[in-house]
């Protein structure tokens, strides 16, 4: 089959709608009769309820309905968590609204449902909420050791402890045997983290005539009606949901959120539409936030640098509550300490802690980006403590070209890659030798701004499925993904995705594999997704997973209408179907090329149905679901140059590149914005972002005044390339992007750092790397 649109550099038909302001956000929607939901929260991160009067807010202008969480206790049930991820999980109940007790700042306490947006805020503040304030627990560490308790019912804030072990596995040999001359022991804290998404939450509750109608800004409309089913008691096919346009997630809409059971309890109230739109405030306050652990590795190696063993503990925060698939975050990255590094020997355990702060839950690479940051990190001090360039520790220890398919210390499979190849074309474009040069210059003159550079080579586990494997991790749903394609009378394609795209691009790339699947025109090819009445099956967008297996399902679903074409196209030229071959968008008799039929010449033939073989029935729309064997395995180097001033303490990025491998390029346009999204996300962890609580509890990065995120102009020009291994576990080849640059940015950049401060004594920079705090490492590293 040819191939002319795959692989090509195609301009995203979304982009012109979204950036001339023809979206359909949730908040531009307008339902007749609809009404508006103001929430009143928390001020306090850890009080008793003692009393909630609504009875004022109730008189105030155009107020319909005021309700606290005393009033629908009954009736809202406890947020879901779909993945326990042991058999003894800690799972406290976690109401909607609040009933008796807040457990962190921003705690949904009542609504008030009023007919404008403004009127309801406004009637928030005559509502009287009565609270003991209780100690809080906010110290991860000591919240560990149960100092202070967030559910005292439970007797304890360990919600879980999850262990692997090579040995009990049987995929390596017990760490406690691993032998070496070297140990390097760290301990990392990955800061809190807020998504920080462009579009707000929203959510539209329509009951309707006993069938509810629910417009969200989420990424798992599917997931989404399942939950609402479940926790509701109105029947699954009563239910749709439909996300519209969606401006950003990065995993901050993989949730089922407090605000949208509550609108959908107070469109049930009142019998009538109802909408929620968070302000910023709201977002970055009870959104769930990201990241939130420490991390303690340790690497031991022989004095060549070789590694035998690699061991890491770990606290995750949860948060007040157990998110969606909170707790299976840091299990994630558990597959991802070993990397792309031999090892002979590993163990990983890791403790989920609540704290009476807002919860943790996927946030973009969701316990890859930790991983990676842990093992890169300590890769770099290895190559220190045995006087090893950091390019040559790692290639040391890394899985070579020829050895793949590779099974790892984790148990994974990794089905193909070339790190030499990624790390010599990214070392090439970078200059490396000529940068280490300049580096020596620098530090023989005493240059008070030192050159650093870092290294950061990973991996990430993506294409989440497979069904069976995320079943032995005790995760709720699947992996699967399901499209279908249908073909009109006049040859147009119509594709329905179970994948729900929030930025991702997946009607420019879905339009370009239907093209040459199909022979059809990527102008002729139309993408519907994320309303669950039109697409009735999928799991939605998450973890890389969109063409690892949405894509790979399109490819199943567009061999299937093939198929079927063959047969009327072998009708219609009079010959067998083992004579006709699908070639240069057509089906063509083997051996007289000039007899061809087009798929909109079968279309139409069905369409009109007035001479099809016996037997074969008047349609050529197609099915299909795909769950695949295993994930797909992208990998990269980056290497980021930074130059740090160590009398202020200021870091500024001068050089940075990203060679990534993510198997087969559908458009390298999608591609690149994908890396440099993500690495914009991985350089504003290691320098910017950080939520911060004060002594109690209360958030004080709560606006973008306080939480940092950089702009165009805090952020390097980013040098892209690729290679190319294409995956064996699908037939596309593909491995997945979306969340590559963040997993790789971050350790790059502090690595970079901490490498110009070496001659100072400095090992580490916590995150993010201020210029107080480089500052501050300077002064104690002894420099005056």
């Amino acid at each position: 089959m040819s191939t002319t649109e795959v692989g090509a550099a195609r301009r995203r038909k979304e982009d012109a709608r979204l950036i001339t302001g023809r979206t359909r956000w949730t908040d531009n929607l307008a339902v007749p009769g609809m009404l508006h939901l103001a929430i009143l929260r928390s001020p306090h991160a850890h009080a008793r309820i003692e009393r909630v009067d609504v009875s004022a807010a109730l008189r105030e202008p155009g107020v319909v309905a005021a309700f606290s969480g005393a009033d629908v206790a009954d009736v809202q049930g406890s947020l879901p968590c779909a993945w326990p991820v042991t058999e003894d999980i800690v799972h406290p109940v976690r109401p909607p609204l609040a009933v008796d007790v807040v457990r962190h700042h921003g705690e949904a306490v009542a609504v008030v449902v009023a007919r404008d947006a403004a009127s309801a805020v406004d009637a928030l503040e005559a509502i009287e909420v009565d609270y003991e304030p209780l100690e809080a627990a906010l110290d991860l560490a000591a919240a560990a050791r149960d100092e202070v308790l967030v559910h005292p019912d439970k007797g304890t804030n360990r919600s879980y402890t999850w262990v692997f072990d090579s040995a009990a596995a049987g995929t390596g040999a017990s760490v406690a045997d691993a032998e070496g001359e070297v140990r390097i022991h760290r301990r990392y804290v990955q800061q809190r983290l807020i998504p920080a998404f462009m579009e707000p939450r929203s959510v539209i509750v329509d009951p309707g005539a006993g069938e509810y109608t629910v417009w969200s800004s989420t990424q798992i409309p599917h997931i989404l009606r399942v939950f609402y089913a479940l926790l509701t008691g109105v029947p699954e096919h009563k239910i749709r949901v439909i996300a519209p346009d969606v401006g950003g997630g990065f995993g901050g809409k993989l949730q089922v959120t407090p605000e949208e059971l509550i609108a959908f309890l107070a469109a049930r109230r009142v019998q009538r539409p109802v909408k929620y739109t968070e302000t910023r405030g709201d977002t970055m306050l009870s959104a769930h936030h990201g990241r939130d652990q420490i991390q303690e590795i340790t690497l031991t190696a022989r004095r060549d640098g070789t590694l035998t063993g690699i061991d890491v503990r770990l606290l995750a925060n949860m948060g007040a509550y157990l998110g969606l698939v909170g707790p299976g975050v840091p299990i994630l990255g558990a597959f991802m300490y070993n990397a792309i590094y031999k090892v002979p020997a590993y163990r990983f355990e890791c403790t989920g802690v609540f704290t009476n702060t807002t919860i943790t839950d996927a946030y973009r690479g969701a316990g890859r980006p930790e991983a990676t940051y842990a093992i890169e990190r300590a890769m770099d001090e290895l190559a220190a403590e045995v006087g090893l360039d950091p390019i040559e520790v790692r290639r040391r220890n890394w899985i070579k070209a020829d050895e793949f398919p590779y099974t790892t210390v984790a148990g994974l499979v990794y089905d193909s890659g070339d790190y030499d190849a990624a790390t010599d074309k990214a070392l090439a474009l970078f200059g490396y030798d000529e940068l280490r040069a300049e580096q020596a210059s620098r530090r023989a003159a005493g240059d008070p701004v030192q050159l650093g550079l870092g290294v950061s080579t990973y991996t990430e586990m993506c294409g989440l499925a497979p069904s069976r494997i995320l079943g032995a991790l005790r995760y709720a749903a699947g992996g699967w993904e399901s499209a279908s394609v249908r073909v009109l009378p006049t040859g147009k394609v119509e594709v329905v995705t179970g994948t729900s795209p929030h930025g991702q691009g997946h009607v420019t790339a879905w339009s370009q594999i239907v093209a040459d699947e199909l022979g059809v025109a990527f102008e002729d090819v139309e993408v519907l997704h994320g309303d669950t009445r039109t697409s009735h099956k999928g799991l939605d967008t998450y973890g890389s997973r969109s063409l690892a297996v949405g894509g790979v399902a399109l490819v199943e679903a567009c061999g299937k209408v093939r198929d079927k074409a063959r047969t009327v196209a072998a009708h219609m030229l009079e010959c067998s179907p083992d004579d006709v071959e699908f070639t240069g968008g057509a089906f063509r008799v083997r051996g007289t090329p000039d007899a061809a039929k087009t798929l909109g010449d079968c279309a139409f033939a069905v369409f009109a149905a007035h001479d099809l073989p016996d037997g074969v029935e008047a349609s050529l729309d197609a099915d299909a679901t795909f769950d695949p064997q295993t994930f797909s395995f992208p990998h990269g180097t980056h290497l980021c140059a930074t130059e740090v001033d160590t009398l202020t303490g200021r870091v500024t990025i001068r050089r940075y590149v990203a060679v990534d491998d993510v198997g087969r390029v559908v458009n390298p346009l999608i591609v690149e914005g994908q890396v440099h999204g993500g690495v914009a996300q991985g350089v504003a962890q290691a320098l910017h972002e950080e939520a911060v609580y004060d002594a109690n509890g209360t958030l004080l990065t709560g606006s973008f005044v306080e939480y940092t995120i950089p702009s165009a102009a805090d952020l390097p020009v980013i040098v892209t390339d690729r290679t190319e291994t294409p995956a064996t576990s699908n037939p596309l080849g593909v491995k997945g992007v979306g969340e590559a640059g963040a997993i790789a940015a971050t350790p790059a950049v502090v690595n970079a750092i901490v490498d110009a401060l070496r001659p100072y004594g400095v090992s580490d920079v916590p995150m993010p790397c201020t210029p107080e705090r480089v500052w501050r490492a300077v002064k104690r590293g002894g420099v005056a």
